[in-house]
């Protein structure tokens, strides 16, 4: 007889837990308007992303057309799979030292795993993930990038 009350009170505890379960299903199955699920196309303007995204790496620039890379390749040397390119050049400076810049910071996009150790790893902090995420294009040449614009020097006050 005990063993005929344990089934049933196994059967009920299993009723039990399957109600449990399908509560969230049920509510969200009877209010509809209390929509989890983001409209991707519909809501381009509103759509919020986590400030943790990952959608490319970008070179800030200040008003003055200035960023804080100083050349140095810590940034490509971390990169599992060489998606940063630096180029550098040498200039003599006023003093007669010679001082390293960067020409480009080439970064392809197509290459990259965004696993941000470029960023992590950069001693100036001159390279950010950004919240872009629509990278489809019919050419993979366009997705290779130069992230410093054209005419951009160091900023004043850039340890190197």
């Amino acid at each position: 007889m005990k063993s005929f009350f344990n089934y049933i009170s196994e059967i009920l505890r299993g009723i039990w837990t399957l109600l449990v379960g399908m509560r969230v299903t049920a509510k969200y199955f009877f209010t509809p308007w209390r929509n989890v699920t983001q409209q991707y196309p519909e809501n381009r303007e509103k759509l919020v992303l986590a400030d943790r995204f990952r959608g490319e790496v970008v070179m800030p620039h200040n008003e003055n057309n200035e960023h804080a890379c100083t050349g140095c390749g810590i940034c490509e040397l971390n990169c599992p799979n060489g998606s940063i390119e630096i180029i550098s050049k040498s200039i003599v400076t006023e003093e007669g030292k010679k001082k390293r810049i960067i020409d480009q910071h080439i970064y392809h996009l197509g290459m990259c795993t965004f696993c941000n150790l470029c960023v992590k790893t950069c001693p100036s902090d001159a390279i950010v993930m950004a919240q872009t995420f629509e990278h489809a294009h019919w050419d993979r040449a366009s997705l290779t990038k130069i992230l410093n614009k054209p005419g951009s020097k160091i900023m004043d006050g850039v340890k190197e």
